[in-house]
Parts: C-alpha cells; structure tokens; sequence
C-alpha cells in the first residue's frame, strides 16, 4: 500500500509543476484532465502527507523516553499517534479505492414496463415518481426526454435525465430489474399481482468520450404524441435519431423545437454508445474483480416490493427495509448507502488479495 502511496504523491508533485506550466495551460482540453487528476489525488495525498506526521511525531515521542521531564508528555504523544495511526491506515485503505470516473456525472434513465401488462405501466409510473422525489431531495434537476404514456397513468417506458453532481454515484446501483408484489387498482377480486420494470442508469458522456461520424446518424421527424396541448400534434418536432452501424434508437419528443428534441436525443445516443463501449472494456480487462452489487444488468432482479408485508427487499446485498410508502417517496439513502458500503468492501479485500 505505502509504495502506491508514494508513487501517488510524486505524480501529485509532477502534476503540480505541470498545471502551473504556461505551456500546459494554452492546451485546454489537457489541462482540464491534468486538473481532474489532480483534484481526484489530492485528497489521498493529503491524508498520506497526515499519517507521516503522525508517524513522525511517533518517533520524535519515543526519542523524549529517555528524559526524565519529557518521559509524560512523551507518552502521552505516543499513545495519541498510536489510536491515530490504525484509524489513518483504514482511511487511506478506503482511498485507494479506483474511483468510478463516472461517479460525478448526471445521469440518463430508463425505466420500461415489464411483464404485467397495466400493473406493470403503472409500477414503472410510481418508479419515476420514486426517483424524482429522490432527486428533489438532493436538490438535482429532473428532465424527462421521452415517455410513452398509457390511459390509466403508467408508462409502457420513460427516459428522463437528472443533472446534479454526485447524481451517478448514488443512483448506478438502481440498473436491473424491479418487483412488485400489490393488489393492483384495476383488480376487483384482491388478488395480488407480480408484475416487473426494468430500469437503466446510465452516465451522460460529453463529445469528446464518444466519437460519432455524423454519416453514421440517420435523423427521423415525426408529431410529437400524449400530453402537452394541441401544439405536440401540429408540428414534427420529434425527434427520431437512428445510430446506423449499431441500430441503437435514441429519441426525444418533449421539447416544442425541432432542434432542442434533436440535441437531447444525440446526448441520448451518446450516452448509450458509451455503455457498449464500457461494457467491451470491462470485458477486456478479464483478471479485474468485478463488484458483487453490480450496475449494469438489466436482466438481473435486483429489489422486490411487497406492498402486503410493506417490505422492500434488496436481493443483492439481502436488506430488507420495512417502509414501503417512505421508500417510495424518495427515502432512498439508507438502500443506496448500504450498496455503496457493499460496492466498496469488494473492492477493497480485491485490493488486498
């Protein structure tokens, strides 16, 4: 762990010299990544930079031993560095953690009825709800992109968009499949029905993370459908955008102009282009440990809600939480710091093995 430590402060120093650099500063784009760095190590360096002190504190304590008038005072110095140097050790443990690059991003989320027929439009309905009172809690700004709107107030499928910082790292964990167990308002009879909604996060991508060949695009226009007034089925401000090598559809119709539907729907599409180009890296790098928790299988049933037992139970990390209507309200932190405190113990006895 300490020769890592070591190679991170001397790449901290460097990287120091080089954002100072007159040269460096005229090429923008480098100089931004040179700042990213630098700003995701320095925290490390810092906490590294403090557990020097301590140990050199530590020695300095047992250096006074000998001298009868510092002999207290050296022993109580060396018992504080003593409790301050396991605590550090762990500290810098959790740091050296890689960070997901993508952690800071907004996000893009899907959310598709799944087996269920209406109940499962109107689950994936309360899922939207759901994550739109998360994020009014964390003050992020929801959008919705596109929807597809059933009669009774459900969704056959949404994407929508959250910009916030930090808004990935909490939410890339919600990926998979999603289980409802309720008595459905359209049954008369009480049954309980299991009806399923698969949700994705994905991570928005700017430009220079996907390179797309504007040949490679094909644009479709069409009138806009469901609410919105008389205006959406007047005018083809809807916008189909079709990526032709990997038929991957991005689309966008809530927007009144032609031009702001066509550019959400290409960040759309430039966010899905990056997941494949994720996913074939991960494949790539075989002798990585991935995480248990995982976050990105849509076909995986990740959580179960039991509105009879007012239970929702997280199969990936076995907690159950029994409070269906504060969950489904927005009170998501206690499931989502429970995933991330899994994600990272993973990662960290990874690390050590």
């Amino acid at each position: 762990m300490f020769e890592k430590l070591e190679d991170v402060e001397k790449r901290y120093e460097e990287l120091n010299a080089k954002i100072s650099d007159p040269e460096v500063i005229a090429r923008q784009n480098e100089w931004k990544q040179l700042m990213k760095e630098h700003s995701d190590i320095s925290e490390v360096v810092a906490k590294y930079r403090e557990y020097k002190k301590v140990l050199k504190d530590l020695e300095e304590a047992k250096q006074m031993l000998n001298d009868k008038e510092l002999k207290e005072l050296a022993e109580a110095e060396m018992l504080e560095a003593k409790e301050k140097l396991p605590v550090l050790e762990e500290e810098l443990k959790m740091l050296l953690i890689p960070k997901d690059p993508n952690d800071d991003k907004n996000i893009i989320c899907e959310i598709r009825a799944g087996a269920g027929g209406e109940e499962a439009a109107l689950f994936a309905g309360t899922l939207f709800r759901m994550y739109s009172m998360y994020a009014e809690r964390k003050h992020w700004k929801v959008e919705i992109l596109n929807e597809n709107e059933t009669g009774l107030g459900g969704y056959k499928e949404i994407t929508f968009m959250i910009t916030g910082k930090g808004a990935y790292s909490r939410l890339k964990f919600e990926s998979g499949v999603h289980r409802v167990q309720r008595v459905p308002d359209t049954e008369s009879s009480g049954r309980i029905h299991t009806s399923t909604a698969t949700v994705a996060v994905l991570p928005e991508v700017e430009d220079v993370e996907v390179e797309i060949n504007p040949a490679d695009i094909k644009m479709e226009v069409y009138r806009a459908s469901g609410a919105g007034g008389q205006h959406v089925n007047k005018t083809s401000s809807a916008v189909r955008l079709i990526h032709e090598p990997t038929g991957i559809v991005a689309e966008c119709q809530t927007e009144r102009s032609q031009v702001q539907n066509r550019e959400y729907a290409m960040r759309m599409l430039r966010t899905k282009l990056y997941e494949i180009k994720q996913r074939e890296q991960d494949e790539k790098l075989a002798k990585e440990r991935k995480s248990q928790v995982g976050t990105g299988d849509r076909s995986e049933k990740i959580r179960t809600y039991n509105y009879p037992q007012g239970r929702i139970t997280d199969h990936r990390i076995g907690l159950s939480i029994y409070q269906v209507e504060d969950f489904l309200n927005g009170n998501l932190d206690e499931m989502i710091d429970s995933l991330i405190a899994t994600d990272r113990a993973e990662k960290l006895k990874g690390n050590e093995e």
